[in-house]
């Protein structure tokens, strides 16, 4: 059976999974973790707590994009569902989600007026422009532009950050020349007015 985390208004998720697993057999778990926003920090409290258990992770399914990429940072079967709706006309917030499967090669150029998120890697010569936050589950090797409409909120985030370029609004930066840690997602934010790049943060998905 899949379990499923309680809704984030009522209780939290490590108060509510050991009880939880309690109520299920030893067979492995299917995990549903809802709008949960859970970075790898967070995978690995809730992985330590199922050994402890003596239960195994068979796969998530999640409607929050970040989660679902610190996840497969660390190698588990994580499986994203639409939610997403475009906002309404005339908010100050970007669109709903564009998610794209595969890989960006040299010469693309992938846009879109709200957040995207890429099921593969965006490489050298590749572009991404979003103007909301651009999520990558893969190398983010190319140039990366997110709230190119101005959002200075709009983040980007990769399970390997080490782009040629990244903008967030009308900032710049190049990327970070060293090797990201494994399983380690990170992220790219601005912080006044310069950007700068850290572990990605937990955040509720719009």
């Amino acid at each position: 059976m899949t379990l499923h985390l309680p809704n984030q208004r009522s209780q939290h998720w490590k108060d509510a999974l050991p009880g939880l697993l309690n109520q299920e057999s030893s067979a492995p778990v299917e995990l549903d973790c809802g709008e949960w926003s859970l970075n790898c920090s967070d995978w690995q409290q809730l992985l330590q707590l199922l050994n402890t258990m003596g239960r195994q992770l068979r796969w998530i399914r999640s409607r929050n994009p970040l989660t679902v990429v610190s996840a497969a940072a660390l190698g588990l079967d994580a499986h994203l569902e639409g939610n997403c709706e475009p906002t309404a006309a005339g908010s100050d917030e970007p669109d709903g989600l564009l998610i794209h499967q595969g890989t960006l090669r040299s010469g693309d150029h992938l846009q879109c007026d709200g957040d995207v998120l890429i099921y593969g890697d965006v490489n050298p010569g590749a572009r991404v422009s979003a103007g909301g936050d651009v999520m990558v589950w893969g190398r983010l090797r190319g140039i990366a532009h997110a709230g190119c409409h101005g959002s200075t909120t709009a983040r980007i985030v990769a399970l390997h950050l080490r782009p040629v370029q990244l903008r967030i609004s009308t900032a710049v930066a190049r990327g970070p020349e060293d090797q990201p840690l494994d399983g380690l997602t990170e992220q790219a934010r601005l912080d006044q007015g310069a950007i700068v790049i850290e572990p990605a943060e937990t955040r509720r998905f719009r």
